[in-house]
């Protein structure tokens, strides 16, 4: 009788690999998915004299059902929340209350709330960031978008870096004012930048260069057309430039020059916020014999903005992308991986549990120890190879048939028994 316990036990496996093949296959277009095997032991009696040379195996049983936690297949997409793990590691997703799920899938979203979620409303987990873009690391919390915009930031800082040409003639009055902003035969050359108040409020800052005598320039300035500095009613150079004879870098002045910018009016009659001891720095300036040029005109002042979009870096790190130009970290994604990824528990919707199997998780950001890089608008296909899969149907269907062969035969050898007379 053991012949039907033999095929019976040949029956339930082939019909689980089948089942195992078929879970593989529904999901070889699940993003993040791992396919699995079905592995089988042999098994035998006990023997009562304690020899097994003489045994036959009384079946087979399954012995476990392996997902092989192989890299799938990286394909790039439009939307940068669609995250990719290139290498060993697991995203970290919460619902708040439970034990964190382990998952490969990458395709986020951002709630109204501002949390980074999944199809299944999980959050993905991280490092947040401060008020200021530092990134907090330590335990790893849901990852929040900041809602608010980001504020102004005054101007402290103007860098120039051009060319005065050397070829060009005295242009400082002999008697009168020193320079009279309409006639430009009273300055050589100008140029613009634009600088901001506490309130973000933009100010244009014009600078007027006047040659004054040989590798001598004076430098004037005006904030919405009106003088930062005057005497007696007339504008006040804000910093005289002297060259070298060979017009290299400036001799004076040395360090930087503080500018105070008054309160001024702009187009509509709002009246800005006074700007105070802004330095200048025009080490960069030169004086040769070639055209007046601006290479670099550069402030570090900024108006508010509002969020418009995110990217995530290679390192796991969220910069958000503000209306106004800037950037600022918002928080890091934390990824963990595990010795025996095998060992995880499957919850379904693409993710994992940690087991005792498994061993506690070994955290920290993408790219760092062995962990996997992280790749921006890209997503990780199944690892599911749909033609070994389909072969494997075929393979396992045989052996199904040849387990029903072997009940049919034996069936047919107690027919022949029972016939016997």
């Amino acid at each position: 009788m053991s012949s039907f316990q033999q095929g019976l036990s040949g029956l339930n496996a082939s019909s689980k690999n089948l089942e195992v093949i078929g879970n593989n296959v529904a999901n070889a277009n699940t993003v993040g998915a791992k396919a699995s095997r079905a592995e089988f032991a042999d098994m035998y009696a006990n023997a009562l004299n304690g020899s097994g040379g003489g045994q036959i195996g009384i079946g087979v049983q399954l012995a476990a059902v392996a997902q092989q936690f192989t890299q799938g297949n990286i394909t790039a997409t439009d939307n940068p929340l669609d995250l990719a793990l290139n290498g060993s590691g697991f995203f970290q997703v919460t619902d708040g209350t439970s034990a964190p799920e382990y998952t490969r899938n990458g395709q986020f979203k951002v709630d109204r709330n501002g949390f980074i979620v999944n199809d299944q409303g999980l959050k993905l987990m991280g490092y947040p960031a401060d008020a200021s873009g530092a990134i907090q690391a330590g335990q790893a919390v849901a990852l929040q978008m900041p809602t608010a915009g980001i504020t102004p930031a005054p101007t402290t800082k103007i860098k120039l870096e051009l060319n005065l040409d050397a070829r060009s003639a005295v242009t400082a009055p002999a008697a009168g004012a020193p320079i009279d902003f309409t006639d430009p035969k009273t300055y050589n050359n100008a140029t613009s930048v634009t600088v901001y108040d506490a309130k973000g409020q933009d100010v244009a800052l014009t600078y007027y260069f006047q040659k004054a005598a040989t590798d001598t320039w004076n430098v004037f300035v005006t904030a919405n057309g009106t003088p930062i500095s005057t005497a007696g009613g007339n504008p006040v150079a804000s910093t005289t430039i002297t060259f070298p004879s060979n017009g290299g870098a400036p001799t004076a002045p040395v360090g930087t020059v503080a500018l105070d910018i008054p309160s001024v009016t702009n187009a509509a009659g709002a009246i800005s916020v006074p700007i105070a001891n802004v330095a200048l720095d025009v080490s960069g300036a030169t004086q040769y014999g070639a055209d007046f040029g601006v290479t670099n005109l550069a402030q570090d002042g900024y108006t508010a903005g509002q969020m418009i979009g995110v990217q995530f870096e290679a390192n796991g790190i969220i910069t958000a992308r503000y209306s106004n130009g800037q950037t600022k970290p918002a928080g890091q994604v934390e990824i963990a991986s595990f010795r025996n990824p095998q060992g995880l528990q499957s919850m379904g919707g693409n993710a994992w549990t940690r087991t005792a199997a498994s061993g506690d998780p070994i955290v920290g950001v993408p790219g760092s120890g062995n962990l996997a890089a992280l790749q921006s608008g890209a997503l990780e296909d199944s690892n599911v190879d749909l033609t070994a899969e389909l072969v494997n149907m075929i393979t396992a269907l045989r052996v199904y048939q040849a387990n029903a062969q072997t009940i049919k035969t034996q069936d047919q050898i107690l027919q022949t028994i029972v016939n016997l007379r």
